[in-house]
């Protein structure tokens, strides 16, 4: 992701087409270590590609895949009510351990 973000980086800055030299200036700017591996590999996955193009490809991709995250919480807050109404039903019996 570093790689990445420094990439982007510089196609922001106005440098359409960063090398590997460049990525390495911007991550040793702020004492982020290069990997050579990793570096290399994204320059090959992005080269003659427009970053643009990947980015509103990747969005609408993005968008078709299903996020469920608010309906967690709901289903939490059910279960706790649930757990809730159990207790209370123990509660009205009519006695006590001690009547």
């Amino acid at each position: 992701m570093k790689h990445l973000a420094a990439y982007l980086l510089l196609t922001i800055g106005g440098n359409t087409s960063p090398s590997a030299s460049d990525i390495k200036a911007v991550l040793e700017s702020v004492g982020i270590e290069a990997d050579d591996e990793r570096l290399s590999t994204l320059i090959s996955e992005l080269k003659g590609k427009d970053i643009q193009e990947l980015i509103t490809e990747g969005s609408s991709k993005l968008a078709s895949v299903p996020s469920g995250g608010a309906g967690g919480a709901a289903a939490e807050e059910k279960a706790e009510e649930k757990e809730e109404e159990k207790e209370e039903s123990d509660e009205d019996m009519g006695f006590g351990l001690f009547d």
